[in-house]
């Protein structure tokens, strides 16, 4: 960001439920480290959410399930020192939460203590509804999950719209329903039908953030690897690239290998010298030896 730029007004809650009230979009991107971080805050996004999606587009694995407690908090770590304005949302990782209120709490408040999140994201309605009671209790802000839970894609059918007939929509509409009246303070619903989102959304005082769930809900959220092209594996059909960053970063190193092989790179020009007459210097020293 420029220094003739002033710093942004830092986001909080009642600035969203404002945004809800007037009808003004909220912008949520995922990042998963500082640079990640800083381009976000230069753009000028409001949430940024370290999704354990991280699993997958940064650390290799082939789900979010593998994903641990302190691998989430080292990238929130990371992403904390990058940003000044976004509200920064922690998601709470597979088998950190679900066993019971006092496991929740006890991850939630590593995120909130160590890693500087203003509030941590858990997955589903069920018993997770319990979980985020627990956690708003205990004073922690939290973001509820409904539709398609990457958490748990297998018990679901795999990574699937949710919601397409009347009572999977109304299920998924009952889970985001008990979610707020747990306390939640914002909603993201994944892979449901529009119509889902435009039926759930003027039933929430609280802000819903959609991806792939249609143009209805109050904001949008992708991740960061996706809208940017950066990662390898299949995109969802949710989601809009938006650069083609890989494709690119894959030509800077060829030609960087290509000008290294060919001797082109380094030139005198990306080099250092020594102070004058000091060459002559060395080698007298180096002769004496």
């Amino acid at each position: 960001m420029s220094a003739h730029v002033a710093p942004r007004t830092r986001i909080t809650l009642a600035a969203l439920a404002a945004k809800k009230a007037a009808g003004e979009p909220i912008v949520m991107v995922t990042a998963y480290d500082h640079p990640s971080a800083q381009i976000v805050e230069a753009a000028g996004v409001d949430v940024v959410l370290v999704g354990d999606s991280a699993a997958m587009t940064v650390l290799g694995y082939d789900s979010t399930v593998p994903v641990t407690t302190d691998e989430m908090l080292m990238l929130t770590k990371a992403v904390r020192r990058g940003l000044a304005a976004p509200l920064l949302v922690g998601d709470l990782p597979f088998g950190s939460y679900e066993a019971s209120d006092e496991l929740a709490i006890a991850t939630a408040q590593r995120f909130i203590k160590e890693a500087g999140c203003d509030l941590v994201k858990i997955e589903r309605g069920g018993t997770t509804v319990d979980r985020a009671r627990a956690l708003v209790q205990a004073g922690i802000p939290v973001v509820g999950h409904v539709g398609l839970t990457p958490q748990t894609a297998t018990a679901l059918g795999g990574y699937r719209a949710q919601g397409r007939t009347a009572e999977a929509a109304l299920a998924v509409i009952d889970d985001a329903l008990a979610l707020q009246d747990a306390g939640c303070s914002m909603l993201v619903v994944e892979a449901v039908p529009s119509e889902v989102t435009a039926a759930l959304v003027p039933l929430l005082d609280i802000p819903v953030i959609g991806i792939g769930a249609g143009a209805e809900a109050d904001g949008q959220v992708l991740v960061f690897h996706d809208l940017l092209g950066l990662y390898d594996g299949g995109a969802a059909k949710f989601v809009k690239r938006y650069a083609e960053l890989r494709t690119a970063a894959i030509r800077g190193v060829e030609d960087y290998a290509v000008e290294v092989r060919g001797g082109v790179y380094p030139a005198p020009e990306h080099g250092y010298s020594m102070t004058e007459g000091e060459a002559t210097r060395l080698q007298e020293l180096l002769a004496r030896r």
